[in-house]
């Protein structure tokens, strides 16, 4: 069964304050995209760079989640540090995804520069972090999901098949 990690970052929805929405928007996305049968292993924890850590280590070490998607703490905040834990956990940084999602999202908000959005290589772990806000992680993962599948065929993941009806992924012949 192929798995992938959902890992929603807020003090709040892990204190019970509101609903974790944007954890379960990359579900919801993720449905669409796969024809692949997947197992989400989801999390909501709060906001602390050594909790985030240890939490990837074990999706992508422990689950052996092929793709972790974080949603949240990509901000200008102090407490903001996922990209910090990301770059902590990876072997390798895959920057140009970052990269694309800003371009995408500044077609929407000018805030879209301060986030930092990132993604990264843990083993055979494909780890992107996303924004907090669900419009927002659907126009992110709509922009980077092409590239998904192939990448993680490089790192010598799972094949994922996906409905092509919903996202095309892109793999060379």
């Amino acid at each position: 069964m192929i798995k992938i990690g959902i890992l929603t970052l807020s003090d709040r929805a892990s204190a019970g304050v509101y609903e974790d929405l944007s954890g379960k928007a990359i579900i919801d996305t993720m449905n669409e995209y796969l024809i692949s049968k997947w197992e989400p292993i989801y999390k909501v924890i709060p906001d602390n760079r050594e909790l985030i850590e240890e939490t990837l280590k074990n999706m992508a070490d422990t689950h052996k989640c092929c793709l972790i998607v974080t949603t949240g703490g990509t901000g200008p905040d102090p407490k903001d540090l996922t990209p910090e834990a990301t770059e902590e956990v990876c072997d390798k940084m895959m920057p140009g995804f970052g990269e694309l999602m800003r371009q995408v999202s500044l077609k929407y908000v000018p805030t879209a520069i301060l986030s930092r959005q990132t993604a990264g290589i843990r083993g055979e772990s494909l780890i992107i972090n996303l924004p907090g806000k669900p419009k927002s992680i659907r126009e992110c993962l709509d922009a980077v999901f092409p590239a998904v599948p192939y990448c993680i065929d490089l790192i010598h993941g799972p094949y994922l098949e996906c409905n092509e009806e919903v996202i095309k992924p892109f793999r060379p012949k």
